[in-house]
């Protein structure tokens, strides 16, 4: 059965016990390391660069200000083109479309490349349970999927994998899904890349199905653009029958002249390359050429209650190159899987509890993973301020209330934590307008200060876990400056 990331646990659990992989940490150290230093090389040589981040984000917002009339517009030019649009509120219905049209093929086997959208829903399982096998053909998928795992990157899904690791999942799992590993397989890179070609090429001969995802939808025309590196997304998107396109409404940009933007700003943030060496596109269906079929399934999935947050909307903006998560402190100690999302690092704090609501604990969790240090907004392409988002959210946890996600009302309670922590702000907030309750308060604890404890009790054990409560001096600022000056406190 397909993973899915349904009960996850709360992001500390799941973080005490990943931080504690040794090999976890190193694979994860590694790679961040190599990609972030790669990606500001790539950056650097571009002069422009601060105006393309600008433009990028000035792109984005404009659309998402008027994202029903670009939506409409894209789906009366998909259709013109001989294609056909469906909408779907949440995961359910997304998945319920694509089953259904997958069983009115007749086939039981479909293709797919690399789409972030179906594993938010959860669309391989769903298939699964209706007798559709899907084989995905990117090749850290591939590497997921065959060692029955999670991803746990957006660009490297695999990142937490080491080359040794492929090796023995390719060995041993291999002729599950069709096709035994070569003898003799090592962890040569080359190797091991040749025996994933070697694995998918008849899917790829003989599929007449594939699901795909979208990095941009062109309103203008209805074109669908796909970016990647391998060259296995464009044999899914040519050779089979039918193809099938789920996508998230936020992926729409106006006009060519807005793509251009993106198509600099993307390969440089996540490959660190000039330019992607697939960049596929298609405007619906053409005789004797490509598909028969296109479906275009577009996804809300919580967007449109995002879009209503106007601090929180800017996580939308978001192109998915990962560059939050290269230079992200906690991300490279934790890894991806403590998220419980498809979404891992930085934009999965801020888009995940979005999505979701912040009614579980994972989702009330995932804005306090992070440092605030705002090194994932330094290296955004489209300068989503993740540090603002995350406070915002955090507001949001605390104060508690009524949440919509998906047209549902829910009641979100503050966890008990934050009413202690926003009692003790506002004890602390009254005793700092108050001069003479200050001085008294400081008196006391100058006095008091031999029995300060070397962490804190109760509800406040979890804070000096990691910090050192601090020395209380002999004597208070106040007094200090009375007695060494002769100054009146």
């Amino acid at each position: 059965m397909s993973r899915t990331y349904l009960g996850m646990p709360a992001f500390p659990v799941a973080a005490a016990g990943s931080t504690r992989d040794a090999t976890l940490r190193a694979n994860l150290r590694r790679a961040t390391h190599t990609i972030r230093a790669k990606r500001a090389a790539a950056v650097a040589e571009t002069a422009d660069w601060d105006r393309l981040r600008a433009a990028g984000a000035a792109v984005k917002d404009r659309t998402l200000r008027h994202l029903d009339h670009y939506l409409v517009r894209l789906e009366e030019n998909v259709t013109r083109a001989g294609g056909t649009v469906h909408w779907a509120a949440d995961a359910e219905e997304a998945n319920r479309i694509v089953t259904g049209l997958v069983q009115a093929t007749g086939q039981r086997e479909v293709v797919k490349v690399k789409s972030m959208a179906t594993q938010e829903t959860g669309l391989n399982a769903a298939l699964e349970r209706a007798g559709v096998r899907a084989y995905e053909t990117d090749l850290a998928e591939l590497i997921v999927q065959l060692g029955d795992d999670l991803p746990s990157h957006i660009l490297v899904p695999a990142i937490h994998r080491s080359r040794t690791e492929i090796r023995d999942v390719f060995r041993d799992r291999m002729a599950d899904w069709g096709r035994p590993a070569p003898e003799g397989l090592t962890d040569r890179p080359a190797d091991l890349a040749e025996a994933a070609r070697l694995h998918l090429r008849e899917k790829f001969l003989t599929a007449r199905v594939a699901v795909s995802g979208a990095n941009f939808m062109v309103a203008e025309t209805g074109t669908m653009v796909v970016v990647e590196s391998e060259g296995n997304g464009r044999m899914c998107l040519t050779l089979p029958r039918t193809l099938i396109s789920v996508v998230g409404i936020e992926k729409v940009v106006p006009t060519w002249r807005d793509l251009e933007i993106y198509l600099q700003l993307l390969p440089r943030s996540s490959t660190a390359e000039r330019m992607n060496p697939y960049t596929s596109m298609w405007t619906g269906t053409t005789d004797q050429d490509g598909p028969d079929e296109f479906h275009l399934v577009l996804l809300d999935n919580g967007r449109t209650d995002t879009l209503a947050d106007t601090v929180g909307r800017q996580a939308l903006r978001c192109i998915r190159c990962s560059a939050c998560l290269n230079v992200c402190p906690v991300y490279e100690r934790a890894g991806g899987h403590a998220y419980g999302s498809p979404y891992p690092g930085p934009i999965g704090a801020i888009l995940t509890p979005q999505l979701r609501g912040l009614a579980s604990p994972l989702e009330k969790s995932l804005p306090y993973a992070s440092s605030l240090c705002g090194a994932c907004y330094d290296v955004c392409p489209v300068a989503i301020d993740i540090p603002e988002v995350l406070v915002h959210l955090r507001e949001r946890v605390a104060q508690g209330g009524e949440v919509t996600v998906r047209g549902v009302r829910t009641v979100v309670k503050p966890a008990r934590r934050h009413a202690l922590e926003h009692a003790a702000v506002r004890a602390a907030g009254w005793t700092l307008g108050h001069p003479a309750a200050l001085r008294r308060a400081q008196r006391l604890a100058a006095r008091a200060r031999r029995l300060r404890p070397r962490r804190l009790p109760g509800p406040g054990r979890a804070w000096t876990d990691s910090r050192d409560l601090p020395e209380v001096p002999a004597e208070s600022f106040r007094d200090w400056w009375a007695r060494t000056r002769g100054a009146g406190a």
